[in-house]
């Protein structure tokens, strides 16, 4: 639950930056976006299905609100300790 509540504040700590300055080690493109393919650098448990459970919208990509409402709902893997 610990490591759980920890992954969580590190994903809300990345949507509260004014204008959503993107974490740029996972937002690689500085497009504002999270994609599947950047998301699985940070958190290569994250699957296909999970990720399409966050994107709202169906873009292919998670923006602020969407991953706000992902980390609420709890959808977001929790953070494997190394």
């Amino acid at each position: 639950m610990r490591r759980h509540i920890k992954f969580l504040t590190a994903i809300a700590g990345l949507i509260a930056a004014p204008a959503l300055a993107q974490d740029q080690t996972i937002d690689v493109n500085r497009d504002g976006n999270y994609s599947i393919v950047e998301l699985q650098v940070a958190m290569p448990e994250l699957t296909v299905d999970s990720f399409a459970a966050m994107d709202a919208n169906g873009d292919g990509l998670l923006d602020a609100k969407e991953i706000a409402i992902a980390t609420e709902a709890g959808l977001l893997p929790e953070q494997q300790e190394n």
